[in-house]
């Protein structure tokens, strides 16, 4: 019982990120469990187990995902080599720079911000809002990796993914939120 209790959040929140519904992700879940209790027999831990229960999560939930829904958002349909028009070419340093496609600059300077704004659930939940816009691989990939605290490995592992794209969504979904977040924050200083 203590295992479920330490895991079905997170599977709760990995399986959300394939279907429609919180009702789907928590069956989905449920099937999970079954799976783990049913296969535990046969795991070889050639990985930690909660990396082999979240990846027992992750394909049920993109089965059931893909039989739910039959389209696509557009901006999942946008390649890898296809420039992100948001994306702000000033915040990172150049190919002949020391450290190239690093950030340039820290984010926008929160100094002076009051503290209950920049702890507030308001910003956290503005974080959230810009996550959920995300397209779904990078969704997934900053939530185990920055919500959760995943290493790069176990989600790698966890998602079939290699190590260069998941290092390539993470940045794509962390600009993204950092732009949402400096947007609001700029908007918030210039009410004051």
């Amino acid at each position: 019982m203590m295992l479920v209790e330490q895991h079905q959040a997170a599977m709760l929140r990995i399986a959300r990120m394939y279907v429609s519904s919180y009702a789907v992700a928590e069956e989905v879940v449920q099937e999970a469990w079954l799976g783990v209790v049913k296969g535990v027999d046969r795991f070889e831990g050639r990985s930690s187990l909660r990396t082999w229960m979240y990846r027992i999560v992750a394909n049920k939930a993109k089965t059931k995902g893909a039989a739910e829904r039959r389209s696509l958002p557009f901006s999942s349909l946008a390649g890898e080599d296809e420039p992100n028009p948001g994306v702000d070419a000033a915040w990172f340093q150049d190919a002949d720079d020391q450290a190239p496609g690093a950030w340039r600059t820290l984010p926008w300077d929160w100094t002076g911000v009051p503290e209950d704004r920049l702890l507030g659930t308001e910003t956290l939940r503005q974080v959230g809002r810009a996550i959920e816009t995300l397209p779904p691989m990078q969704a997934q990939v900053i939530r185990l990796r920055d919500v959760l605290g995943w290493s790069s490995e176990e989600v790698c592992n966890a998602l079939d993914l290699s190590e260069t794209n998941q290092r390539v969504l993470l940045h794509r979904a962390r600009t993204s939120v950092r732009r949402e977040l400096d947007d609001y924050l700029r908007a918030g200083s210039e009410d004051r």
